[in-house]
Order: structure tokens, then C-alpha cells, then sequence
């Protein structure tokens, strides 16, 4: 989990563990893997594959939820069976269920058929759809209130035990339960296990 200020470098610091920006100084390593290495790109190419991102401006189609969940699949090869599990996994499945049209409802233009919490939670399930190792959320449970913000937490972290969720919050209630919390504060990094 990661904290600090507006302004402070969490975004930065999301951008070098994506690989976006290039650190000025030292090196980013994925599991002693150098991925900075101008000499090796496709070892950056191949980390930024295994990783999915929920960033604070979410970006949807006008069609309909299932289309925004499989984003980018063609509608005949999409997996209904995991688009509902991703649903489930995101508490946005009841909401989609009891919809008029449940999957084959629109959301409309940047979303403005759907709450702000409804968006983010298909986010969500689209970023799980996607079977990646490494889950980047920047602040992509915000527009939830505390308790279902835990839920839907909670629910991704049993959805996949193996998947590395990496979350940018301003809420430390929205950190509860992770391995490591790392406060960011005029671009340096501080160990803050200790205030959970």
C-alpha cells in the first residue's frame, strides 16, 4: 500500500514500478530482474504484460458493461462465466444482475448512466478479467464508501492469492490488511507498517 500527500511523488513512484519513467538513479528490479536495462527492452515488455492498472480517471466505452468488462474483446470470445466471476469478485454483480439489461446494459458516455462507485467496480472487474500478476490500483476505490471499499478489497485479495496488488489510497482504512504500507513524503520512501 502506498500513502502520502497530494503532490508527494505516489505517482511518480507508480509510474517507475510500471516501468512508464526511468529512474534518474539506481535501477527498478522485478525479482532481481533489471527492467531498466535500456540493453534488454524486452524484459520490459514482457514485466509490463504481466501488470494491470485501475488508474484515478477511468476510461469507458458507450456499450455495455460486459463489452467495458472484456474491454477490447470481440463480444463472441468473451468468457461470460469469468466475466461473472470478475463481477462477483468486485461486488458489482448484484448491481449488474437487478440492471434492466444486466451485461447488456450501456453505461453511457465517460460512464454517466452508472455511480461513481459503480464505474470503479467495473474497473476493477475489468482488470481481473485480464488474468494479470500484478494489480496497480491508483486510487480506484475512492468513490466507495469504507465499507464497501473493505469488501471489494477483501473479495480481490481471495480472488487470486497469487496476485501482487500494489494500491495508491488516501484512506489507511483502505490498507488494512496489506503486507507492506509505504508513506511517500517529498519523494522519499518511509516504512509505515507500524500505524496499522
Amino acid at each position: 500500500g502506498i500513502i502520502g500527500k497530494t503532490g508527494s511523488g505516489k505517482s511518480t513512484l507508480i509510474n517507475l514500478i510500471m516501468g512508464l519513467i526511468k529512474p534518474t538513479k539506481g535501477r527498478i528490479e522485478f525479482n532481481g530482474v533489471n527492467i531498466t536495462d535500456i540493453n534488454n527492452e524486452k524484459t520490459l515488455i514482457n514485466y509490463r504484460k504481466m501488470i494491470s492498472h485501475v488508474p484515478q480517471s477511468i476510461f469507458v466505452n458507450d456499450v455495455t458493461i460486459l463489452e467495458n468488462i472484456a474491454f477490447g474483446e470481440k463480444i463472441l470470445d468473451i468468457n461470460f462465466e469469468k466475466v461473472i466471476k470478475v463481477c462477483k469478485a468486485t461486488k458489482i454483480y448484484d448491481f449488474v444482475k437487478n440492471s434492466e439489461k444486466g451485461l447488456y446494459s450501456i453505461v453511457g458516455e465517460r460512464g454517466i448512466k452508472i455511480s461513481g462507485g459503480q464505474l470503479q467496480r467495473i474497473a476493477l472487474a475489468r482488470a481481473l478479467y485480464k488474468d494479470k500478476k500484478i494489480l496497480i490500483l491508483d486510487e480506484a476505490t475512492s468513490a466507495l464508501d469504507n465499507q464497501t471499499e473493505k469488501e471489494v478489497i477483501n473479495s480481490i485479495r481471495d480472488f487470486d492469492s497469487e496476485l501482487t496488488i500494489i494500491s495508491i489510497a488516501h484512506r489507511l482504512s483502505t490498507l488494512s490488511g496489506f503486507d507492506r504500507i509505504i508513506r511517500v513524503h517529498n519523494g522519499k520512501l518511509y516504512n509505515e507498517n507500524s500505524i496499522l
